[in-house]
């Protein structure tokens, strides 16, 4: 992978990451994930972010800083915007080819340098507001706390109007070497980052949705011409674009949310599954846009992003030893800690000697502020008149997330 120009004297240097990682060790990446760094060069030379050594990231960063006339021990600055080791691991190694250089970074990334790479030496804390001057570039700090952990920052170059956006503005996927920037990629290519951003935002980022309100009211006042973030696309044709999509996943915290209805569902011995039948026909029947997830055959990474995006959710689970099926348990609980809040729900399932899927059900979405339809429970196999009920109820639920 080579360098990409953004404009003068400000380069993308990056890495495309293995589909074979799991990313934070969670999230499956089966497209890759780029990871970008940039080159701001004044009189003086600044990198922003770095990278960890995987899949020879920190091989392909030195031979583009070599196209460049570069090198690791000829940055003068550089500037942490996040202290997350994939934008990091690699910073013992830089610090012991160029001894003196300086780290900028805030306060309370400052304390995480020490406690992840036991640096102390040569790091200048920054704050809102504070400008480096490179001698014909300046980089200006934002604090962004909690987009996504609580030390990020971003940086921005008002003279090229260039704003380096750290995991904000994101995207799983790799970028490819002639498409880095949104006014090369394809239709195809647009189609994959937005569903691609989505996901990411929904795995990394949703949690803190407050906190992406509350940066992109911060940067409300800058005249963008660029954004370039940490994983993903640079968007330098159209930057709106990226923030329109951001502020629009945020948005579904509070809801409402998409008129989509996401279809999650396990089954053990196939009598929750016999109910999935009436599900779908129900919802062909009144026209929903709707999809639908196996657990745990489907990674929960893929299903929360469209539940993330939903005004509705339908459950299929069966009672499990008097608790809830343990995958959905697990798919429930990456819900909450997710925070999918303000979503109305509808919930079908068997058991067998005993129930309590549903109790526990209620107890671990209690404070996620979903709206319940009365669920459809039955013993065994279901009767005609627990499908007719279904029908009934994801048809109700169907109507409703119309009227939200």
């Amino acid at each position: 992978m080579h360098t990409a120009k953004i404009c003068e004297n400000i380069w993308r240097i990056g890495a495309n990451l293995s589909s074979a990682e799991l990313f934070e060790g969670i999230w499956p990446i089966p497209y890759g994930v780029s990871v970008n760094s940039y080159i701001v060069k004044g009189e003086k030379t600044a990198l922003i972010d770095l990278v960890k050594d995987c899949d020879n990231a920190a091989g392909t960063y030195r031979e583009q800083l070599q196209e460049l006339g570069l090198g690791f021990d000829s940055i003068d600055y550089l500037i942490l915007n996040h202290m997350e080791p994939d934008h990091t691991g690699y910073l013992a190694k830089v610090k012991e080819e160029k001894p003196g250089m300086k780290i900028y970074c805030t306060k309370k990334a400052a304390a995480l340098v020490k406690a992840f790479y036991k640096i102390e030496e040569d790091i200048v804390e920054v704050a809102d507001g504070d400008q480096l001057d490179l001698g014909g570039k300046t980089l200006v700090f934002a604090e962004t706390p909690n987009i996504h952990w609580p030390e990020t920052m971003m940086t921005w170059c008002p003279e090229d109007r260039v704003l380096f956006s750290c995991d904000a503005f994101g995207s799983f996927g790799s970028v490819a070497e002639d498409r880095v920037f949104d006014d090369q990629m394809t239709a195809e290519d647009m189609e994959f980052f937005q569903r691609e951003s989505l996901r990411y935002y929904a795995n990394i980022v949703s949690t803190f949705s407050g906190f992406v309100n509350k940066g992109i009211a911060k940067l409300a006042d800058l005249d963008i011409g660029v954004i370039a973030p940490s994983h993903g696309p640079v968007w330098r044709d159209k930057p709106e674009t990226i923030i329109r999509m951001y502020q629009e996943f945020a948005s579904y915290l509070a809801g409402p949310a998409e008129d989509h209805i996401t279809v999650i569902w396990s089954s053990m011995y196939g009598n929750t599954a016999s109910m999935l039948e009436t599900v779908i026909q129900a919802l062909e029947d009144s026209k929903a846009d709707y999809s639908i997830f196996k657990i745990p055959r489907d990674h929960v990474s893929f299903v929360l992003a469209d539940v993330w995006k939903s005004r509705g959710l339908i459950i299929g689970m069966p009672t499990y030893e008097y608790k809830m099926f343990p995958p959905m348990a697990h798919a429930i609980d990456i819900f909450d800690r997710s925070h999918v809040k303000n979503k109305k729900v509808f919930r079908f399932g068997s058991y067998g000697w005993s129930g309590g899927a549903q109790k526990q059900f209620d107890e671990m979405t209690s404070k996620l502020k979903w709206e319940y339809l009365e669920p459809v429970e039955w013993q065994g196999a279901p009767e005609q008149a627990d499908k007719d009920q279904t029908y009934a109820q994801v048809t109700r639920l169907v109507k409703e997330i119309r009227e939200m």
